[in-house]
């Protein structure tokens, strides 16, 4: 009890509003870790894959829109051709069209649902939160519309259903389903607005995904090539295997006994006929005003941001470079003898990661300065008191393999692990960790270091373990320096339930120790 309280006060530790739901999310990402590899693992690139099935449903929406007739009478017959006689062509695209299509709204579904969970929905992204609400509403829009396209019973009775709902609302003055009470009554130009629709609304989608990612910096908008490769072969393998079809021919005079309805995008059909549509209109108001409320649940915990110190700033852009927010900006250097440039934080996108800090070259523990003073750093957790805690803890070390966990606070809880050989150091965000920490603790009495991130491409500030890793291997300053012998070190991605692993890692450097140990002993005998 008193290391999950400690722990729940730690400064860089996400307040999950639901951490059972947390946890359960990250073991069903673990276990499509073991299956697929983090890189094609669909739960942890929702985003990517959401892009990559937009783009799967418009091109094949527009072979569909080359052979479609854009009329009442020629719309159903043009669609049915499809399937009949170019099963092997038309058919698979429309297939493929209508599969990709409802794979998208279950991503978007899916993607809602996980960041919510995560509460990444506050502070510094409630714009991407916010700016993503109204794509929920323009996907579902998109998707009724292109059903009315087919125009066969189940077009039909989507679209009177859709004007019923309208009606409901008393804002057009008069009843736009009356529209579809006769054949006579649906012509060409009403025909042409659907079309119309059914292109305007993806082009606003797109406009809207794009306004989505704005403030996030390297946003992932193609999937891994096993990912989206895999993604695009099991649409295809369906659309072989069930392919689509269509109800018979859309007729106002007659009643078709039973429709299968499409529950990801023609659900509030059945809703409001089930209920009225009053409880539908109330329902939608709720939804809407719930998801856009909910940047107003984190108000209370916004954490510090980063600060920058002039005198150690010398415009390196390292920080700049390293945001995941694209939080940090530069601009000249107010004493031209330290720098050109001088790092400038926006508090609005600052998610207070820490990871500009770990990427700050001035964040060396081996700068000789009684107090340690860093470019950039978290108020709630500097660097220097960073180093303070480190060397306390290596001087209390003693046993013959002597070992030093340095965590990141949204992976396995290090502090468990503190025993008389084995020290623990909890950072922000394993990004915030400068490099030449390791290489610290090695020269000044540790036999071995682990370093716990949060799983490959499953960080809580999206980029610290990818910079991590890429600083220990040499490829993102600052650089681990290549005399830091490797085999003293031991890197494990890891989430909050998988603490075997990181036991793993420790004992394995604890057994190298021994058997160094005991190669000396030979020798020296």
């Amino acid at each position: 009890m008193f290391a999950t309280a400690r722990r729940a006060r730690s400064p860089g530790v996400l307040a999950y509003p639901f951490p059972g739901a947390a946890g359960v999310l990250a073991r069903v990402e673990a276990a499509f870790d073991r299956c697929f590899g983090a890189h094609a693992n669909p739960w942890r690139h929702l985003g990517a894959l959401g892009f990559h099935l937009f783009w799967i449903v418009v091109v094949s929406g527009v072979y569909l829109y080359v052979v479609f007739d854009t009329s009442v009478a020629g719309a159903w017959q043009s669609v049915q051709a499809l399937s009949t006689e170019q099963p092997w062509a038309g058919g698979l695209m429309r297939s493929l069209h209508r599969y990709a299509s409802a794979a998208f709204a279950a991503v978007i579904l899916l993607h809602v649902g996980c960041e919510f969970v995560r509460g990444r929905y506050a502070g510094a992204r409630w714009f991407t939160w916010i700016s993503g609400v109204p794509l929920v509403w323009l996907a579902l829009g998109s998707g009724v519309v292109g059903y009315w396209l087919v125009w066969d019973q189940l077009a039909l009775f989507s679209a009177v259903a859709t004007m019923e709902w309208l009606d409901a609302a008393g804002v057009f003055g008069v009843s736009l389903a009356r529209n579809f009470l006769t054949p006579e009554s649906v012509d060409d130009r009403l025909f042409s607005l659907f079309v119309f629709l059914h292109i305007g609304l993806p082009l606003l989608l797109l406009l809207g995904m794009w306004v989505h990612i704005k403030r996030l910096s390297r946003p992932e908008t193609v999937p891994a090539r096993a990912l989206g490769a895999g993604t695009l072969a099991a649409l295809l393998v369906l659309s072989l295997f069930a392919p689509v079809t269509s109800a018979g021919p859309a007729d106002a005079m007659r009643a078709e006994p039973a429709l299968a309805l499409d529950w990801f995008y023609l659900a509030p059909h059945a809703l409001m006929y089930e209920t009225s549509p009053g409880a539908l209109w109330a329902v939608a108001t709720v939804l809407t005003l719930a998801l856009a409320a909910c940047p107003l649940l984190g108000r209370a915990h916004r954490p510090a941001v980063a600060r920058v110190d002039p005198a150690n700033c010398n415009g390196c852009r390292r920080c700049f470079e390293d945001c995941p927010h694209g939080a940090i900006t530069m601009h000249p250097h107010p004493d031209a003898r330290i720098g050109a440039e001088l790092a400038v934080v926006d508090p609005a996108l600052c998610t207070a990661c820490g990871i500009c800090a770990g990427a700050c070259p001035s964040s060396t523990p081996f700068r000789s300065v009684r107090e340690l003073v860093t470019g950039i750093d978290m108020p709630q957790q500097r660097i220097g008191a960073l180093r303070e805690t480190l060397q306390s803890e290596l001087a209390r070390l003693s046993g013959p393999a002597r070992i030093v966990v340095l965590g990141c606070s949204n992976s396995v809880e290090v502090e468990a692990l503190r025993s008389p050989d084995t020290a623990a150091l909890t950072f922000m965000c394993a990004g915030q960790m400068p490099p030449s920490f390791v290489e610290f603790a090695l020269r000044n009495g540790a036999h071995g270091v682990v370093v716990a991130t949060c799983p490959e491409d499953g960080c809580a500030y999206r980029l610290g373990g990818r910079w991590t890793q890429q600083r220990l291997d040499g490829l993102r300053e600052p650089y681990l320096r290549a005399r830091v012998p490797r085999e003293q070190m031991r890197v494990v991605a890891c989430a909050p339930h998988e603490a075997a692993d990181l036991r793993r890692a420790v004992e394995a450097l604890r057994t190298r120790r021994s058997h160094a140990s005991a190669a000396e002993e030979v020798v020296h005998g």
